[in-house]
């Protein structure tokens, strides 16, 4: 960390990351709208020809406040540069590639196969909690 950076996530901008298995490919984007923290789930589906297609699944939103303090908790600055390699002997598993836009411009980027930052499966179950108490119109 640059002498200058924060130590802590003061805001942020954008979080994005993609998480993919052997069945599943899911993205998921954190924006921050004025006091509100709006969390979309995205399902990648591969179609022949045109390319991929992204769909929104899900969306919750949750205070800013409330998101700063789960950033903070997981210690999302100390995963900047994180790159967990595939695990020995390990047959299967989820990849995945993070980035955020914090503190007015500073970059987070990770990215590991089933090897990732520290409190990494803590935020993703945070994440995916918010998403799920939200009642889904059909």
């Amino acid at each position: 960390m640059g002498l200058f950076e924060a130590k802590k996530i003061i805001s942020f901008e954008k979080i994005f990351f993609r998480i993919s298995g052997m069945r599943v490919t899911a993205e998921y984007e954190i924006v921050m709208k004025e006091d509100q923290a709006e969390i979309t789930e995205y399902r990648i589906y591969y179609t022949k020809g045109d390319g991929d297609e992204r769909r929104p699944q899900r969306c919750a939103v949750c205070p800013v406040d409330e998101m700063l303090k789960l950033l903070n908790e997981c210690e999302v600055l100390k995963w900047d540069g994180f790159h967990g390699k595939h695990p020995i002997g390990v047959k299967d598993g989820e990849m995945l590639s993070f980035s955020a836009t914090v503190n007015d411009g500073q970059t987070v980027k990770a990215d590991g196969s089933e090897n990732f930052p520290k409190h990494f499966r803590e935020f993703r179950n945070r994440i995916f909690k918010m998403l799920s108490e939200v009642k889904q119109d059909e």
